[in-house]
Order: C-alpha cells, then sequence, then structure tokens
C-alpha cells in the first residue's frame, strides 16, 4: 500500500512540475508585454530579452497612457459602462427566458425555442447593414445606449442558462405553484439561487465579450469622445507606432479589468462547471 502511495505522489509531482513549466510557457507573452511597458523605448528589443529592466520607465509610460494627449482614463469610463449595464441586462433576460424555455410548457415552445436557436446561426455580419440603417432611422446611431441594446439580448445565453435550469427538478416549481407562487416569483426566490453559479459565469463571459468588442463600436460610433478601449487602442497603436513601450503598457491597461473579474469570479466559474456536471 505504501509503494502504492509513493507512486502516485511521485506521479502527482511530476504532473505539478510539468503543469507549472506549461502554464509559464502560456504566460510568457503577457511577461514580455507586462515587463516591456516598464522600459524606456530603446531597451524593448534588446537582445537577449532583459526580464528585468535596468532602466525603469513605468511612470512615465502609464502617465502618458492614461492622461496624456490620448487620456486612457475616458475610454474605460466609456468601456465600463457599456460592459456593465449590457451584462447585467443580458444575465437578467438571458435568465428569464431561459427559465420560461425550460419550466413553463406551452403549445409549440419547442418550435420556439428552435426558432430562436436558428437566429443564432445568422453570421452577425449579415445583418450589420439593416443593423444600421435601423439605428440611424431611430436615432440610437452613435450613442452608448445603442451599443448596450445590440448586445443585451444573447440566444447563447438563453440555451446556456437554459440547459441549467432543466436540471431543476419539476417537484420545487410545483410545490412552489401549490403554495400560491406565481411564475416570476418561483423564478426568482427558487431557480434563480439554484442557478446563480451559471448566471454568474454566464456575466463574466458576457463581460469579457462586450469588453473585447471591437465590430459594434467601430460600426456605430463616431464620435471620439465615446470610443470603448479596443477603439482606443486601435487609434493610440495608430498614434504611438513607433514607441512600443507605450503601446505595451496600454494593452496592460485595457487586459487588467479582464484579470480582475475573472479573479473575483474564478469561484463562481467552478461552481458553475459544478454545477453543470451533476445537474439532474
Amino acid at each position: 500500500m505504501e509503494t502504492s502511495n509513493t507512486a502516485f505522489n511521485w506521479r502527482k509531482g511530476v504532473l505539478t512540475v510539468l503543469m507549472f513549466a506549461v502554464s509559464i510557457l502560456f504566460l510568457l507573452p503577457f511577461i514580455w508585454m507586462l515587463v516591456t511597458s516598464f522600459k524606456i523605448e530603446k531597451d524593448v528589443f534588446v537582445y537577449p530579452i532583459e526580464w528585468i529592466p535596468r532602466h525603469w520607465h513605468a511612470i512615465e509610460n502609464y502617465k502618458e497612457v492614461w492622461v496624456g494627449d490620448y487620456p486612457f482614463w475616458k475610454y474605460y469610463l466609456n468601456s465600463i459602462k457599456i460592459a456593465v449595464i449590457t451584462t447585467c441586462i443580458s444575465a437578467l433576460f438571458s435568465s428569464l427566458a431561459a427559465y420560461g424555455f425550460s419550466k413553463i410548457k406551452f403549445k409549440g415552445s419547442n418550435f420556439v425555442f428552435l426558432i430562436v436557436l436558428a437566429t443564432y446561426m445568422v453570421p452577425s455580419q449579415a445583418i450589420l447593414i439593416p443593423q444600421f440603417i435601423l439605428y440611424r432611422q431611430i436615432g440610437l446611431f452613435d450613442s452608448h445606449w445603442g451599443l448596450i441594446i445590440l448586445s443585451s439580448f444573447s440566444v447563447l445565453g438563453t440555451f446556456m442558462l437554459r440547459q441549467f435550469f432543466m436540471g431543476i427538478h419539476q417537484e420545487f416549481i410545483e410545490s412552489a405553484k401549490i403554495d400560491g407562487a406565481n411564475h416570476f416569483r418561483i423564478y426568482w426566490s427558487i431557480a434563480f439561487p439554484l442557478v446563480k453559479p451559471a448566471v454568474a459565469t454566464y456575466a463574466i463571459l458576457r463581460f469579457i465579450w462586450t469588453w473585447n468588442d471591437y465590430q459594434n463600436p467601430l460600426i456605430f460610433l463616431r464620435t471620439d469622445s465615446l470610443f470603448t478601449i479596443p477603439l482606443a487602442m486601435q487609434k493610440f497603436t495608430s498614434l504611438s507606432g513607433e514607441f512600443y513601450s507605450l503601446i505595451m503598457a496600454a494593452a496592460v491597461s485595457a487586459i487588467l479589468p479582464l484579470f480582475i473579474i475573472f479573479i473575483i469570479g474564478q469561484k463562481s466559474v467552478i461552481e458553475g462547471i459544478a454545477l453543470g456536471g451533476v445537474k439532474g
């Protein structure tokens, strides 16, 4: 028995070291980007790579990015506003739709759900022109609320959360109905708390997708002061194309909120995956 445990611990140790080495390999580009953002420009392409800068220029680089000629703080506020509001609305409406399709049975419900899924098969690029014309006509073009409405209703979110709502035993729903609860009360007080990790997982994904969205802001925004981080990155890169230390500082600033969101929501993501593994 001791020999078996020793062999198991040895294999576990080797696997841990191997996974650590692979993770470092995947992190190297980000580490290089972070280190480069601390350097002066002439040290950026020094070979061999200096992983610890000889001349630190971090404060100056990040100051230029955040409060320089093209201040990132303004575009940060735009992206945070759009991403947070979009995430909240999308998580609410996707979970409501998912509950309806999974727990409210009506004639043709499966057919309606198939139609909803079919809309997901249409490439977003195929409907850009009709959306553009519609937004110009109703006054939502070149506005943050236009982008928010555009991204707040997700077929993928409805489909994803529906699978988790289907894992809730029907007895819970029937017992609540007997006690006189309506469907919204059942959704909010019983169903939603049971799938909260899944909703949190989808909310994190929705935030990341919205934060990184480049296509929609490019098409539907024209005013510079309304730009989001992806558009600001593109413009900043074109203005600072010869200064890679500044570009790397801007890139680090752009992805930092995603790291923070993932670290905060990591527990919910793991719980959501575990919930999907034991549903039903």
